[in-house]
């Protein structure tokens, strides 16, 4: 009885030592880049923030910004380190939010920590994007330029609108960067300013009516732009969602602006596709073990497309081909489990956001 309450209790011990190792060793892991940048205030003060402040410093190019899709926030080894201070001069970009997300992550340490260093990089970061802007007030996806539809201006992945608010928040002194100088306040609202002002000049009229925007812009004739093949010039129903929540933050908006997001907001309850649904389909024959299909269901939420075209304004979906296909179906495996088509994209703006900017007016 006594040896098997003495076993009991090993076992019984052996499985908490388990549980606490593995649970040690899951808090000792290194963060990824993307949960680093949603901690606590008080997480920014630690080592494991500055380690990771640090790769950014050391990702930085030259001239202040970034390039995309890096996990910052992986440890570096020693040759890595090298190489990275003789790439100083490699592309930089707003896409998929380089140099925005790490500006936003230097702000928050530099508030916890006060290291001078991460200060100085983050002003850099701002005068990047300062010195990046167009004339007439829109960005590049790339800059310096790289030739191509990177030259475009970029409303898509919310390239553009995410400069803006960042820009936004250091123009009025918002936390954290109160530190910001009132040189470069003075810069980054003017360069909202601009800003606003080619957003207005970019919404698309068709018939003379105001409707929604392309997601990249030509940068000299302002017109719906071609970027990647499947990325034809069209109405956006996904990146004017959040062009139209930019322009409702500002707590006084000029006539011109609520023309704007009133004009909108028609548009998408004009075009909403309704009683229709994505359903995923199991196939284990199929690259990714499942397909999506469009399928009717009554009562479903709203859909827009990802893509509308100028002059029909009915729902467009392209593959690689560069071919419009008027169903998802038809258009390759690859591109429609790849690539958003069809999505819920305006359906809190129009349910929440908008009736409550509305009310405030």
């Amino acid at each position: 009885m006594m040896k098997d309450l003495s076993k009991t209790i090993l076992i019984t011990v052996a499985c908490c030592l388990a549980v606490f190792t593995a649970a040690k060793a899951q808090s000792e892991k290194p963060l990824s880049w993307r949960a680093a940048q949603r901690q606590d205030q008080a997480w920014y003060s630690t080592d494991e923030a500055k380690r990771i402040a640090n790769n950014v410093l050391l990702y930085q190019h030259a001239n202040g910004g970034w390039y995309k899709n890096i996990d910052m926030a992986s440890p570096l080894s020693k040759n890595e380190k090298e190489q990275l201070l003789e790439e100083k001069d490699k592309g930089t970009t707003i896409d998929n939010g380089a140099t925005i997300s790490q500006l936003t992550y230097l702000g928050k340490v530099y508030r916890a920590t006060q290291v001078e260093k991460y200060k100085t990089a983050f002003l850099e970061g701002i005068d990047y994007l300062l010195e990046a802007q167009y004339e007439n007030g829109g960005w590049p996806q790339y800059y310096p330029i790289r030739k191509g539809y990177y030259q475009h201006i970029t409303y898509n992945d919310n390239a553009m609108i995410g400069v803006m608010r960042l820009l936004r928040e250091v123009g009025d002194a918002s936390a954290p960067y109160g530190f910001v100088d009132a040189k470069r306040r003075i810069a980054a609202k003017k360069a909202i300013d601009k800003g606003l002002e080619i957003i207005l000049a970019t919404q698309v009229k068709v018939d003379g009516q105001r409707t929604i925007w392309c997601a990249q812009h030509d940068e000299v004739s302002l017109a719906p732009a071609k970027a990647r093949a499947y990325e034809l010039p069209s109405l956006s129903g996904s990146e004017s969602v959040n062009i139209v929540r930019y322009l409702m933050q500002f707590p006084n908006p000029s006539p011109e602006v609520v023309t704007a997001v009133e004009s909108a907001i028609a548009w998408f309850e004009d075009h909403k596709i309704e009683d229709t649904a994505i359903k995923k389909v199991q196939d284990a024959s199929l690259a990714k073990g499942y397909d999506l299909k469009v399928v009717d269901q009554p009562g479903a939420s709203p859909l827009w497309a990802r893509f509308y075209d100028l002059e029909t304004q009915q729902p467009i979906f392209v593959g690689r081909d560069g071919i419009k296909k008027s169903r998802l179906q038809d258009i390759e495996y690859e591109r429609r489990v790849g690539y958003s088509y069809l999505g819920n994209y305006a359906g809190p703006l129009l349910e929440k956001e908008y009736p409550r900017w509305k009310e405030g007016l």
